[in-house]
């Protein structure tokens, strides 16, 4: 079986060669029909099995059971009656659980003379038939995607679940071409309707699956895809031409049998072109003998569909059906319902002559021979341990996300709509209808953009439309329950017009979670600015769907089935990724997530400490945000949870993300030089002892600036406001908000530039300062004459679309939005909450080179994400990547011992510092002072993002720092990447 893993991958990966749109070169394949079973070593042993059996017990060999682990001990020891009594060959289980079915499996084989063979149905998983355990996406999702490999990968995945708890014969691939978009049984469970296409994710699915030890089955033999009837329930009758049956039905079957296909199964369909008689497939000889193994030359195991169906049980007795269906032709006779009468009904055929011994040989031996290459001839033993884990694995996790995001579709994209690059300051709505509406998509949605979120009411259909008509996007999910795929896809009367009349007001972008066949059944649909074609409601359906919207991802899928005549089976618009910052799990980037588990720990035991109250950190690698999460509270007082949109104060990392970037552009445009003196740029420098200081020994704290001065003290008397300098409301002398209540004068800039120009100045050795950012932030706006705020905005974090960040952040949001800082009793006498903490830059209204800035982790680590990317983000080039590089490399680590870049931290040369110690001399980032941390790492691509507020209530609360909490997160990161 070893041997033959990499004989029947490469056989798949020959075959995959073709494209959908030409019909594989079989003849180039030198391949006979054998089945992956078939081999000297197989047939001696069952040769020898086969001498030993009495035609009872060869009987039993036929018969395949079905079997419940839900039913209770009753069952369980009716099948053990089966089993060492009736020596029956195989059990086909369906509903209950995977340690249920396990446990039963094993003391089922160890009652067995010869291995029982085990089978499911589990076209999508084992979670077809098994709860607790891992589900793909449908079929027809997975005939979306172009790349057959993932479909392979699929085929190994449930091929290593089947196997671990003991299933030998996973009953799929579908192969039937669902032509008929009202089949009621087929329909998701094929993989579309171009033959080819099928043909493609069959033979993946086959190898795939086969490559693990596990038998594939092919189905429906004949052709089960343009029905309109269950044969569930009825004889569905299918009345195409053999011509036809060659070209579209039949035309699966062959090339798999050259890859090696275990089995097939046979459905209980009536085919008068291929048996006049309208006599079931499943027991009619001139289709399973005749054409299955004589003409197509199948030399695999034939299986029955299940004998209890309505399709061929309302005709046949038990005993009577089981008996046609050998004679027919089958090796394996499923779900027979009455075990007694079918053996007597079999051993009777036997004794009159019509089965003879040597059929009944031939179709023991060929069973025997898939026991042998499924490890039968040996003692079963199944391991209980680590089985949850093992059948919710995270490869089969990553690989189902990995299918849904190259499944999905884009129909319509009108005028170019896709991706949405909308401004700023546009309103988008994201509105919900249909029967199993959910938030997955706006809670998407609102990574990118701010979002409203309206649920469709039948009743209130015009207000919905007009309220929906004042905004500049719409993002209209329709949404049908995923619980199975016969679950009904179509909309009601209501939904449907309200789609109609939603689509006509433009700027409607429909994100369909649902069957594709529903598209039918939404008239216009293809006049909207976008439709893009989910397939399913899942979350990862949803998370992707935003991420394609707003360019994170590219659309790479094509519709697997025809809808009228909008939308012809392999259509698909193909749109572009804009370099923008995805979410998804810490394996898609290479970390252990049971490592990262470690952070929770941290952070918690920190709010347990009272070193802070609550946080958020982000962490992303290679553009994939991977780590976000949320703990604590805003305040120690049963405050309300922190959330992930909740936005703190980033104290120093203004320096970096506003000051620095500023900069970053002129230098861009030519229009600073750092080794200039500051007095070229500032000339009321000029005669002080700033005026020669160059902007990069500035930049780099090595200029001989003091760390800080304490402005607000000498506005302060007796613990109070002095009036001279404060008022309670704000006027054109009193402008400057410095928080609730309390205004200070206009000019209280100027006299803070005097102060700062007529310091005196240290020796020029490393000292970090706020002070020099005072004179930046005044040359940035001198040169482009507005407020660093406003500029800031409309050349950065707007385009960014880092929404939440930025400077005054009462003016956008609401208080409740935003984390409190220091209950400040030296200066202010109040909470401060929503302005600034910073005392400086309080007094400069909020707006401060080094301090004021505010933003939640996800839209902070956009501009980070940005600053990796070498200036590069969502299509737009913000900063040139030698600027780039330029400002985040050490400027003196050789000459003065000193880490830091130009405005930039970076690590530690030797001993404490802002980081681990753990990242690369590349990196580089800040923290801030209310307990924050923003660092990036250019040569593993990560982003970290922490923010507290430690501060909050005392900013004299060190334990954030003592703890060494950020630190210590930050190697939980690193360590978590080199371990997996």
């Amino acid at each position: 079986m070893i041997l033959l893993q990499p004989l029947v991958a490469l056989i798949w990966a020959a075959h995959t060669l073709f494209t959908p749109s030409q019909p594989p070169q079989q003849e180039k394949i030198s391949l006979s029909n054998k089945p992956v079973f078939a081999s000297k070593a197989a047939s001696n042993w069952a040769d020898s099995v086969l001498t030993t059996l009495t035609a009872e017990q060869k009987i039993g060999q036929l018969l395949m059971v079905a079997a419940y682990t839900n039913k209770g001990p009753a069952h369980e020891q009716e099948l053990s009656r089966l089993v060492t009594q009736e020596h029956i060959g195989g059990l086909i289980f369906f509903q209950g659980g995977p340690g249920r079915q396990l446990h039963m499996t094993q003391r089922l084989q160890n009652q067995a003379r010869i291995g029982l063979m085990i089978g499911i149905d589990g076209e999508w998983g084992l979670n077809m038939r098994l709860d607790s355990t891992f589900r793909f996406p449908w079929p027809l999702t997975v005939g979306a995607v172009q790349d057959s490999a993932l479909v392979y990968q699929m085929g190994r995945e449930i091929g290593k679940h089947c196997k671990r708890i003991g299933i030998h014969f996973n009953f799929a691939p579908v192969v039937d071409i669902n032509t008929n978009p009202n089949n009621p049984i087929i329909n998701a469970r094929s993989f579309g309707e171009d033959r080819n296409n099928v043909l493609q994710k069959a033979s993946a699915y086959m190898a795939g699956m086969q490559a693990e030890g596990v038998m594939a089955s092919a189905k429906h033999f004949p052709g089960h895809g343009d029905t309109d009837s269950d044969s569930h329930l009825t004889l569905p009758v299918v009345n195409h031409n053999r011509e036809r049956l060659d070209a579209v039905e039949l035309y699966p079957y062959a090339p798999l049998f050259k890859q090696g296909l275990a089995g097939v199964m046979v459905a209980h369909l009536a085919v008068p072109a291929l048996d006049s008689t309208k006599t079931p497939a499943s027991i009619s000889k001139p289709i399973v003998t005749g054409l299955l193994k004589e003409k197509l030359g199948f030399e695999g195991l034939i299986i029955t569909d299940a004998l209890n169906m309505k399709g061929v049980a309302n005709a046949n007795k038990p005993g009577e059906v089981e008996v046609k269906a050998f004679l027919a032709g089958n090796d394996i006779l499923l779900f027979p319902q009455d075990v007694a009468k079918a053996k007597t009904a079999l051993q009777s055929a036997m004794a009159n002559g019509t089965i003879t011994e040597k059929d009944l040989n031939a179709r023991v031996h060929k069973i025997l021979m898939a026991k042998y290459w499924l490890g039968l001839n040996k003692k079963v033993n199944l391991n209980p341990n680590r089985l949850q884990e093992d059948l919710n694995n995270v490869s089969a996790e990553l690989l189902r996300k990995k299918i849904m995001e190259e499944a999905l579709t884009v129909l319509v994209n009108r005028d170019k709509t896709l991706p949405l690059r909308p401004a700023p300051t546009a309103k988008i709505a994201v509105v919900g209808f249909g029967n199993a509406t959910n938030k997955a998509l706006f809670d998407a949605v609102q990574l990118y953009h701010p979002t409203t979120y309206f649920e469709f009411d039948p009743t209130k259909v015009n207000d919905l439309l007009f309220e929906l008509s004042q905004y500049d996007y719409i993002i209209a999910g329709y949404y049908t329950s995923d619980a199975s795929p016969w679950k009904s896809y179509k909309p009601d009367a209501a939904a449907a017009e309200f789609a109609r009349k939603l689509q006509m007001q433009g700027n409607t972008v429909f994100v369909m979670f649902s069957n594709p066949y529903a598209l039918a059944h939404f008239k216009g649909l293809e006049q909207a600015n976008g439709v893009v074609l989910a397939y399913q409601n899942t979350p990862d359906a949803a998370q992707l769907s935003a991420e394609l919207l707003f360019g994170a991802i590219a659309a790479k899928g094509r519709i697997p089935v025809s809808v009228g005549n909008t939308f012809q089976a392999g259509y698909g618009l193909f749109t572009h990724h804009t370099k923008k910052l995805r979410y998804g799990m810490p394996e898609e980037v290479g970390f252990d997530r049971k490592r990262l588990a470690d952070i929770d720990k941290l952070v918690n035991d920190a709010i347990r400490e009272g070193a802070m109250p609550g946080a958020q950190v982000l962490v992303a690698r290679k553009g994939t945000v991977f780590f976000h999460k949320a703990y604590g509270r805003l305040s120690y007082d049963a405050g309300a949870k922190v959330q992930l949109n909740t936005i703190y104060d980033l104290a120093s990392i203004t320096k970096m993300a506003a000051t620095v970037t500023g900069l970053m552009y002129m230098y861009d445009e030519g229009l600073i030089d750092l080794d200039a003196p500051l007095q070229k740029y500032l000339p009321e420098a000029r005669g002080t002892n700033k005026g020669p200081l160059t902007l990069r020994n500035l930049l780099a704290h090595q200029a001989g600036l003091k760390a800080w001065i304490p402005f607000y003290v000498q506005t302060v008397k007796n613990q109070n406001l002095m009036p001279e300098y404060y008022q309670t409301t704000a006027s054109a002398a009193y402008p400057r908000l410095v928080a609730d209540g309390i205004y200070t004068r206009a000019d209280i800039k100027d006299s803070i530039f005097k102060q700062i120009l007529q310091s005196p100045l240290q020796n020029p050795t490393y000292l970090y300062s706020d002070l020099g950012f005072y004179f930046y932030q005044e040359i940035l706006e001198r040169q482009y004459r507005t407020g660093l705020d406003a500029w800031m905005q409309e050349n950065f974090y707007g385009p960014l679309g880092a929404h939440s960040m930025g400077y005054l952040p009462l003016k956008r949001f609401p208080k409740s939005q935003i984390a409190p800082t220091e209950n400040d009793k030296l200066f202010r006498n109040t909470l401060v909450h929503g302005h600034v903490h910073d005392q400086g830059a309080a007094m400069m209204g909020g707006v401060a080179g080094h301090a004021g800035l505010f933003s939640n982790a996800n839209d902070l680590a956009k501009l980070m994400q940005m600053f990796l990317q070498k200036g590069h983000y969502d299509g737009v080039d913000f900063i040139q990547p030698q600027t780039l590089d330029l400002f985040t490399s050490c400027q003196f680590c050789v000459d003065n011992n000193n880490r830091r870049g130009v405005g930039f931290d970076k690590p530690q040369l030797s001993g404490a510092g802002p980081t681990c110690g753990c990242v690369s001399m590349l990196s580089f980032g800040h923290t801030g002072f209310t307990g924050t941390i923003a660092w990036a790492d250019p040569e593993e691509e990560i982003v970290y993002i922490f923010l507290s507020n430690r501060v909050h209530p005392d900013a004299e609360n060190k334990k954030l720092i003592s703890m060494n909490t950020r630190s210590k997160v930050q190697q939980v990161i690193y360590d978590a990447l080199n371990s997996y």
